[in-house]
């Protein structure tokens, strides 16, 4: 049985094609303004990738933000859902999840299955958000994925006196003309991020094994920063990009 599930999100979409337990095809593209354009071509790539024509899908299902507008899913679930699917089958041992998307973050617990039990979101400020260090990347002059290995390297770490998006920016500039290196102040706004997840895990009560999916697994500086104010260590995804939790967890529920 091949399946798809396809996660449109508000920053980047992502598609799957799995047979199984198996990935057969992935893509990952930045989201256009119209959803149902957006899935088309993220469903293409992936199906290409895997070498099967649409046509061969026994079923597809979507998430994301815009999988109301997805014209070809036969069901829709919630991102909370398909994330925590996803990422048990990313992380096996996985009892609580972490995951930072474009303009939200999630915290997870899950039972023993899969299904999650308690859930937190941060879905009314950017703080917090991939959306926070794009804002901040912007400012510095850097790619949003170079922000990771500042805190590599970084002395004496600026802080940032709110997590605030707007406030957080002019502190940032004020840093600038100070004369502060680059390393540091990436590194405050790498550690400002993992503040305000740190505190959102925390309320979910953490259990081990913590599993952080989302584009900002990637960023190394806010993952080690937000190990230590959580006590524990965090599993970053190997078996697959960690922003296609949501799609895989899709693709599993479309099997049934």
């Amino acid at each position: 049985m091949i399946t798809a599930g396809c996660d449109i999100g508000s920053l980047t979409s992502k598609a799957v094609v799995m047979k199984g337990n198996r990935l057969l095809g992935i893509s990952i593209v930045r989201s256009r303004t119209r959803p149902a354009e957006t899935a088309e071509k993220v469903l293409a790539e992936a199906l290409a990738a895997a070498g099967i024509e649409r046509s061969e899908l026994s079923r597809c299902v979507g998430t994301g933000y815009g999988r109301e507008n997805i014209p070809f899913v036969d069901e829709v679930h919630s991102e909370i859902v398909c994330h925590g699917k996803g990422a048990r089958w990313l992380v096996p041992t996985a009892n609580t999840v972490i995951d930072i998307g474009g303009q939200d973050c999630k915290a997870m617990r899950l039972d023993k299955d899969g299904n999650v039990v308690k859930f937190l979101a941060n879905d009314k400020c950017a703080a917090g958000t991939g959306r926070f260090l794009e804002v901040m990347a912007k400012v510095l002059g850097v790619d949003v994925s170079e922000l990771g290995r500042f805190s590599e390297h970084a002395k004496k770490p600026v802080v940032l006196a709110s997590t605030c998006t707007v406030w957080a920016q002019a502190d940032v500039i004020q840093y600038i003309n100070s004369g502060e290196t680059l390393d540091d102040i990436g590194a405050g706004i790498n550690n400002a991020m993992a503040g305000r997840v740190a505190t959102l895990a925390n309320a979910v009560r953490i259990e081990r094994e913590i599993c952080m999916t989302g584009g900002v697994a990637k960023n190394t500086g806010v993952v080690r920063a937000l190990e230590k104010l959580v006590g524990t260590r965090i599993v970053i995804p190997r078996k697959a990009d960690p922003q296609l939790a949501g799609a895989i967890g899709a693709a599993l529920l479309a099997q049934g």
